[in-house]
């Protein structure tokens, strides 16, 4: 049995939730803190981050690892990748692309945006400027048809709609305006068509209950 370690209001989670579920993977889920000092967290995630998954051959970090194992263990479930090489490649520029360009680039905007924090100046500025540019470039890629890869859902939706939400609100929230639906990123409007998946309704679900456990402990 693979079981997925983290914890639910986390995007990279989700991302990785929402692959198992959508592939109809039997799976558990264990709550692990992000930045454990613990040795046996360490021995599985040695910076401490999470998702990290168990499996039966042993541990994998980092959620596109997670989700090329998924896909390559089990193949006969509804992939996620296309069999032709190329498009599976394009598949996973994708996911690259949202990872490190969009949502890495936004997350130094999540401490004010979420979480009480406060934003410098000059990181503003130049996160603006850097998500401007790679949300330009991350058009020439995505092609929304309806589906971030096309007509069919991928594991790039996995990323996208784990995380594209996040870029659009942090950047309203510190920057004052959506820089997503600024330059034509209709992002709601795929999060809805998501959304309406019994998978992402799930991972909806268990994520609005962990953010009510955290208010509730606050």
């Amino acid at each position: 049995m693979i079981t997925l370690c983290g914890f639910a209001i986390s995007n990279y989670y989700n991302k990785v939730k929402l692959a198992l579920l959508e592939k109809g993977i039997p799976f558990e889920e264990q709550f692990v803190g992000t930045g454990s000092k613990d040795e046996g967290i360490l021995a599985a995630s040695p910076l401490g981050k999470i998702p990290f998954l168990r499996t039966p051959q042993g541990t994998l970090c980092e959620s596109q690892v997670m989700l090329d194992y998924i896909e390559a263990a089990h193949p006969g479930t509804p992939p996620l990748v296309p069999a032709d090489p190329f498009e599976a490649a394009k598949v996973r520029e994708l996911c690259t692309f949202i990872d490190l360009h969009l949502e890495l680039v936004a997350r130094e905007l999540y401490g004010q945006a979420f979480f009480g924090g406060t934003a410098s100046d000059s990181t503003k500025e130049r996160v603006g400027k850097q998500l401007s540019k790679n949300i330009a470039a991350f058009q020439r890629l995505a092609k929304f048809g309806p589906y971030v890869a096309g007509a069919q859902f991928t594991a790039a939706d996995c990323s996208a709609w784990a995380s594209l939400p996040l870029v659009g609100m942090s950047t309203r929230l510190v920057l004052g305006e959506d820089l997503l639906a600024k330059a034509g990123v209709d992002w709601k409007a795929y999060s809805k068509l998501i959304g309406e998946r019994p998978s992402a309704q799930k991972v909806a679900a268990d994520r609005k209950a962990a953010q009510d456990g955290m208010v509730k402990k606050g």
